[in-house]
C-alpha cells in the first residue's frame, strides 16, 4: 500500500496546488479562481489525483464542497512543497537570465587587491555567465562613470566632512548604499616614541613631518589635523602606497591610511600601524543607477558584494564601529 501511496503522490504541482487553493479557500471555484484555471479544469486534476491515490480528497458539503482527511494531509504537505517549487523556479529563472549577462564595475585602488579578486571569485563560481568587467577609479571618476553609463556600478569612498565629497552632487539620480566603515590609522617606525601606544592622538604628531596620499586623503589629513589644533608639515606626496610605507620605514615621516590599503599592500618590517583616539574611519559604498538591480546580472553582482566577507581586510559593517585596539600591523570589520 505504502508503496502505491507513494508512485500517486508522484504528481505535477498543479495539482497539489489545487488542493491547497482549497484548502485554504473553500470551495473549487475560489481555487479555479485564484489559480486562472477553469472549474473543469481543476475537477479533471482532482479526479485523476483520487484515481491515483485510491482515495477521495474531496466530498460535497451542503452548496460547496469539503476536504476529506486524505485531502486535509495533502494540503497541509502541499504548502511546503509549492513554496519549494516556486522557490528553485525563481533560482533557476536567475540562472537562465544571468547566461549572457554583462556587468562593468569600478572601485578604488586598494580595493583592487582585497574585494575586487574576492568579489570576481565568488561570482565566477555562482553565476559563471555573468562577465565581469573592471574600472580602477577614484571615486570622483567611479560616480561619474556610473553616471555616464560606462560603469553599471562602482564601488567608492568618503570621508565625514569632506566637502568634495562625490556623493552629494554628482551622485545626485543615483542609489547609494553605505557597505563598510573602513578605520584609519597611523603608520609610523616601530622605533617612534608613540608607537608603544594602542591608540594615537594626532596631536602629539603635530611636530612630526607627514607623508600625503591621494589627494582627497591629503585633504582629510588636513581636516583632522586642524581639528587637532595643528596644520601637517608634509614633506612628501605620492599616490603610491607601497611608497608611503617605505618612506615611513626609512624615517622620513608618519602617514595616515585606512585599514584596507594596509591589507591590500601589508605593512613591511619595522613599522606599525594604531589607530587614532577618535576612532576616525571613511565609509565605503556602492553606487549604482536607480532601476539598475531591476537587470539580472547587476542584481546578481549586487547580492555577491553584499555577501563578501569583509572581516579580513579590517572592515567594520557600515553600521557599526571598531571596538578593539589594533596590535602591531594585523587588523578586520
Amino acid at each position: 500500500m505504502a508503496d502505491t501511496v507513494h508512485r500517486a503522490l508522484d504528481v505535477d504541482s498543479h495539482a497539489l496546488r489545487i488542493v491547497h487553493r482549497i484548502n485554504e479557500l473553500g470551495s473549487i471555484t475560489a481555487a479555479a479562481r485564484s489559480l486562472g484555471y477553469s472549474q473543469p479544469a481543476v475537477s479533471q486534476h482532482l479526479k485523476r489525483l483520487e484515481a491515483r491515490l485510491g482515495l477521495p480528497l474531496v466530498a460535497k458539503s451542503g452548496r460547496g464542497v469539503r476536504l476529506t482527511e486524505a485531502g486535509r494531509i495533502l494540503a497541509r504537505h502541499a504548502a511546503t512543497v509549492t513554496q519549494a517549487l516556486d522557490a528553485a523556479a525563481g533560482e533557476l529563472s536567475d540562472l537562465a537570465g544571468l547566461r549572457s549577462g554583462r556587468v562593468t564595475l569600478a572601485a578604488f585602488p586598494s580595493a583592487s587587491a582585497t574585494v575586487i579578486p574576492t568579489l570576481l571569485r565568488g561570482l565566477s563560481q555562482r553565476h559563471p555567465g555573468v562577465q565581469l568587467s573592471y574600472l580602477e577609479a577614484e571615486p570622483p571618476e567611479a560616480v561619474r562613470a556610473v553616471r555616464d553609463r560606462a560603469a553599471d556600478l562602482a564601488i567608492t569612498f568618503s570621508y565625514t566632512g569632506d566637502q568634495a565629497d562625490p556623493h552629494r552632487q554628482s551622485a545626485q539620480g543615483l542609489t547609494v548604499a553605505p557597505l563598510w566603515r573602513d578605520e584609519m590609522l597611523v603608520v609610523l617606525p616601530r622605533e617612534h616614541p608613540l608607537a608603544g601606544h594602542s591608540r594615537i592622538d594626532l596631536a602629539r604628531l603635530a611636530e612630526d613631518q607627514w607623508i600625503g596620499g591621494c589627494p582627497r586623503c591629503r585633504a582629510h589629513l588636513l581636516d583632522l589635523a586642524a581639528r587637532s589644533g595643528f596644520t601637517p608639515g608634509i614633506s612628501y606626496e605620492t599616490d603610491n602606497v607601497v611608497a608611503v610605507f617605505g618612506m615611513v620605514a626609512a624615517g622620513l615621516g608618519v602617514a595616515l591610511v585606512p585599514a584596507l590599503a594596509i591589507a591590500a599592500s601589508p605593512l613591511p618590517t619595522g613599522i606599525v600601524a594604531r589607530p587614532t583616539t577618535a576612532g576616525d574611519f571613511r565609509t565605503i559604498h556602492l553606487v549604482g543607477a536607480e532601476g539598475s538591480e531591476s537587470v539580472p546580472a547587476v542584481a546578481a553582482t549586487i547580492r555577491a558584494i553584499g555577501e563578501i566577507d569583509a572581516a579580513p581586510w579590517s572592515l567594520f559593517g557600515a553600521g557599526s564601529g571598531p571596538h578593539s585596539a589594533h596590535a602591531g600591523a594585523g587588523h578586520p570589520r
